[in-house]
């Protein structure tokens, strides 16, 4: 938290801003959305930093029918794409408030920043990891998908993408190719640098003071997946400890999330592993 560019991104956060809500059928509409984002012919010829904005679109919604919902703030025409979901599993949410600060604050510039605070919204309702089906959506990915049984805590579904809101996450990843993607789990207390760079990974990890593990490549789990279709890609988890985040302390993480943004990825590498269940 020492380095200038976190504290400016950190005061952000005290500054009020307005949403675009725009209610969209499918997440395949999303590259087709008008955005109010983009830079104008003189901006562009000049260079001048875009004013900030926040569009945050309906991507879908789950089994139950409640929203999945997206905030896209920065360029859309950026090719530098960064991702971060707030709860994949109900009853390991933290991450939720991450999201929501961090969709107050600004991105650096010639970023295209996407948050989805919530993937789950009814397993967070139910307090249960799965969603309203009892499906583990971190195992409904379609790479190295294994049928774990129903009922188990890991149930992975009847086929690879069967749940609407892994096919939300599925979709929205495949149209944006971020460069980072976070996904943020609980209790561990550690940060997963089995997805991509580990560079990366050590880095979000010193930023926040969590140490850097490998858990092992969980089958059908969205890191998983990503690893294996973004090849050039980062896609890691940061286990936050149990309990709720005070608002220092989100923002905190979300003020590394714009560090490690400014920087950009680095190469693809390895750390030790372990492997709880995450």
């Amino acid at each position: 938290m020492h380095r200038p560019s976190m504290r400016r991104a950190l005061a952000g956060f005290a500054l009020a801003f307005g949403l675009v809500v725009i209610a969209l059928p499918g997440v395949e509409d999303v590259a087709g959305a008008d955005r109010t984002g983009a830079l104008s012919a003189p901006q562009a010829a000049t260079r001048e930093p875009p004013p900030r904005t926040a569009t945050t679109f309906i991507l879908g919604r789950s089994v139950e029918g409640r929203p999945i919902t997206a905030t896209e703030l920065g360029g859309p025409l950026s090719p530098h794409k960064v991702l971060v979901v707030g709860c994949i599993h109900g009853d390991e949410c933290a991450g939720i408030r991450i999201a929501r600060i961090l969709a107050a604050m600004s991105p650096p510039a010639n970023v295209d920043l996407w948050i989805v605070p919530n993937l789950n919204p009814d397993g967070y309702a139910a307090g249960t990891r799965g969603n309203s089906r009892g499906v583990d959506l971190n195992r409904n990915f379609p790479c190295r998908w294994n049928a774990d049984p129903r009922g188990s805590l890991t149930y992975s579904g009847p086929t690879a993408l069967s749940e609407p809101e892994s096919g939300i996450a599925y979709s929205l990843i495949r149209r944006l190719q971020p460069r980072v993607t976070i996904w943020f789990h609980q209790s561990l207390g550690l940060v997963d640098g089995s997805g991509g760079s580990a560079a990366t990974a050590r880095r979000y990890a010193r930023l926040v003071n969590l140490p850097l593990e490998e858990l092992r490549r969980y089958p059908g789990s969205a890191t998983t997946w990503q690893a294996h279709a973004l090849a050039d890609a980062s896609a890691f988890v940061v286990e936050l400890r149990a309990g709720s985040l005070s608002a220092v302390q989100a923002a905190r993480y979300a003020g590394a999330i714009l560090e490690l943004a400014r920087v950009g990825p680095s190469p693809v590498g390895t750390v030790p592993s372990s492997s709880p269940v995450a």
